[in-house]
């Protein structure tokens, strides 16, 4: 009982509770990185639908996005209380057509953005993150959406609540088939997290890289412009993972064949935020469906343009060191 009612308190201050925390780019070798402590990986947004921004969505439910009522209309439920609320006047991209959006989307941007100076309106979200459980305590505990009544019950959610909602999209969507050159997982420890990455880039040593908030501030849409010229990080390959929705952390670990380019980018907001943000540009974006939330955002086509994002501080890309000639 005891269990469950600590599982039932960080869920909801998960989904409940804002906040600011961001952490660098750091390189070790993978025994160290072993060793982080759990509270030093980043805490921050629930984004379950973040991670859709790098896949290419199929209908006829081939590769549907879990998230996907959110994405081709109102956010259901207070939609147009929240685009208000700690918000401040955004201009910038035409404004007109993303006054009807969900305004956690608008972090989209093209990569004819990226110049010194730009202003672009962009929300960066902040909530508290549950930790991570230690892997004999996760591997003990079933992970699988055929066990979700047995998970309810397990950790008290009534049927039909957000939280029940929740871990049913983020069951389902770990459970989706990979793409086409996708290669994923849903980590449910670190060391399950450490192992993929360490899969992906073989005897490779690697360091992680994401957004960092260098003010705090309780804005989460607001106009920001480039302080500095974008420094391109050399990535070869990547990594990219993303925190789900669930009662302890779950992190959506992918990696893609396609050619990306991963960006720092020092912003100051309008109210004097300051952020160093990451960010992902994506190159071809032929095969993505037209109903992409990104081409809604930037009115753009397929395959136009390649398509950019920030980054919240709570995703991690995890790249290759550079190699010593």
């Amino acid at each position: 009982m005891k269990l469950r009612i600590y599982f039932e308190s960080i869920f909801l201050l998960f989904l409940a509770v804002m906040c600011f925390h961001g952490i660098g780019a750091m390189e070790m070798p993978r025994e160290e990185l072993m060793k982080i402590p759990m509270d030093e990986l980043p805490e921050g947004v629930n984004v379950l639908q973040l991670h859709s921004m790098d896949r290419i969505e199929k209908k006829d439910g081939d590769q549907q996005p879990a998230m996907e009522d959110k994405f081709h209309g109102h956010d259901k439920g207070g939609d147009e209380t929240r685009k208000m609320e700690d918000t401040g006047h955004v201009h910038g991209h035409s404004s007109s057509h993303m006054d009807h959006l969900d305004p956690s989307v608008i972090v989209f941007f093209t990569i004819k953005d990226l110049k010194l100076g730009k202003t672009l309106p962009i929300y960066f979200a902040r909530k508290h993150l549950p930790l991570f459980l230690p892997k004999e305590k996760a591997d003990s505990i079933p992970f699988s959406y055929s066990q979700l009544p047995y998970l309810l019950e397990f950790f008290s959610f009534s049927q039909g609540s957000p939280q029940a909602k929740a871990m049913e999209n983020t069951l389902r969507e770990c459970e989706i088939k990979p793409i086409k050159g996708e290669t994923k997982l849903c980590a449910t420890s670190q060391e399950s997290m450490l192992d993929f990455v360490h899969n992906i880039f073989g005897l490779e040593s690697y360091f992680r890289v994401t957004t960092s908030y260098l003010t705090k501030s309780r804005a989460l849409l607001q106009n920001y412009t480039i302080l500095e010229v974008p420094k391109e990080i050399p990535a070869p390959k990547m990594v990219a993972c993303h925190t789900l929705p669930y009662p302890y952390a779950i992190f959506y670990c992918h990696s893609q064949l396609t050619e990306n380019k991963v960006f720092k980018v020092l912003l100051q907001g309008q109210n004097g935020d300051r952020v160093d943000a990451l960010a992902v540009c994506h190159l071809d974006t032929s095969a993505w469906s037209r109903d992409h939330i990104s081409f809604r955002v930037l009115r753009i086509e397929p395959g136009t343009s390649p398509v950019c994002h920030f980054f919240p501080a709570d995703n991690l890309i995890w790249l290759p060191s550079p190699t010593m000639d």
